[in-house]
């Protein structure tokens, strides 16, 4: 097990309630297996997060090592290791 710090923004932190929180991460587990267990954490993430299949919505971004997982290889499947930074943010707006 490792302890993952994930930062939210905007809204999210809302529905958090705080800017970030900590996750104790099996070895080895993938984004996907992040987004499910923060929803399971988090129950009120699970409509702003994730589509009825359980994947993130398509409008959403979560950056690893400030890379966005669409970008990286196995995209949801990437592996996270203990030092990964993780970030999920709604699109922002404005003029």
């Amino acid at each position: 097990m490792s302890v993952m710090k994930i930062k939210f923004y905007a809204a999210l932190r809302d529905v958090v309630g705080e800017a970030s929180v900590e996750v104790d991460l099996p070895e080895g587990s993938s984004a996907q297996k992040l987004l499910d267990l923060l929803v399971t954490q988090h129950p009120g993430l699970e409509e702003e997060l994730t589509d009825e299949g359980g994947h993130l919505h398509g409008y959403l971004k979560m950056f690893i090592n400030g890379r966005e997982v669409v970008y990286l290889d196995g995209q949801f499947q990437h592996v996270l290791d203990p030092g990964d930074t993780v970030d999920i943010f709604p699109p922002v707006g404005g003029g």
